[in-house]
């Protein structure tokens, strides 16, 4: 699922970026004639989006702390081990996209 992050409505601010010239010589061949800074800005709000939930997740876990006491150290690494193998999947199906 491809989520699109559309601020038509948001003020736009002029800013100076440093990117790492691979990944910007990439981005501009992926994109064409589509904007960059449309790209990064996308980009940006995905992030945001990402960090904004893990946000809520740490304040809900420190919550059922507070209400229930700390989370057993093996229930944390159950949950680390699920997260990696999570990550390693979508990383799979990543790869198999663009390869």
């Amino acid at each position: 699922m491809v989520q699109r992050y559309h601020h038509t409505s948001m003020s736009k601010e002029k800013v100076t970026l440093t990117l790492d010239s691979d990944n910007l010589r990439d981005l501009r061949d992926i994109v064409g004639a589509r904007s960059v800074s449309e790209t990064v800005d996308t980009a940006v709000a995905a992030h945001l989006a990402r960090l904004r939930h893990l946000r809520e997740v740490d304040e809900w876990l420190a919550e059922m702390d507070r209400e229930h006491g700390p989370i057993p150290p093996q229930t944390l690494e159950w949950a680390a081990k699920m997260v990696g193998e999570w990550e390693a999947a979508k990383d799979g199906r990543r790869r198999r996209k663009t390869g």
